[in-house]
């Protein structure tokens, strides 16, 4: 049986609004666990997953930003990696949509496990390479993080589809 899926101090990249994002990441699959555990049906689980989806191109997005703007050397193969789950992740929607693919918890334990080696792996490589950088850097992240902020409140403005699941 697949267990609640929490956010714990090991996934910290030590950048305070990724590790806010990445919390919102966590919270949205715990959503989706919780509502398969439920058997809540497809059009709940469903409307989960596009809420999920849409959440990790906003944070990829401003992700990719910080690596750009901060000169992260790893960006190009990281972006790459990015772009692989969207694809796959995608791919599987259009399956669940036609009917050629249920929401499961096959899928569910492939979110988890994605996100949390994704986490583990690749984004603690440029959490170490922004933390290791001089004062003018780190200005440069503070600058990024009260874009990024600024960015994901206008989103909550404009659309709060999160606050209705």
């Amino acid at each position: 049986m697949i267990h609640e899926f929490k956010w714990s101090d090991e996934y910290s990249v030590g950048i305070a609004e990724i590790d806010e994002q990445h919390k919102t990441l966590f919270t949205l699959i715990d959503r989706l666990h919780q509502a398969i555990m439920h058997k809540e049906g497809s059009k709940v689980c469903g409307g989960i997953l596009n809420e999920l989806v849409d959440y990790t191109r906003i944070h990829f997005s401003l992700e990719q930003t910080l690596m750009r703007v901060g000169g992260y050397p790893g960006y190009e193969e990281h972006c790459g990696l990015h772009k692989a789950l969207v694809d796959e992740v995608e791919a599987l929607q259009h399956k669940i949509a036609s009917g050629q693919a249920a929401i499961s918890f096959e899928l569910l334990q492939f979110l988890r496990n994605w996100l949390t080696k994704h986490i583990l792996g690749e984004d603690m490589k440029y959490g170490l390479y922004f933390r290791k950088h001089d004062a003018a850097q780190r200005k440069n992240m503070d600058d990024w993080t009260d874009r990024s902020r600024e960015a994901m409140n206008k989103h909550k403005k404009k659309s709060s589809w999160w606050k209705f699941w």
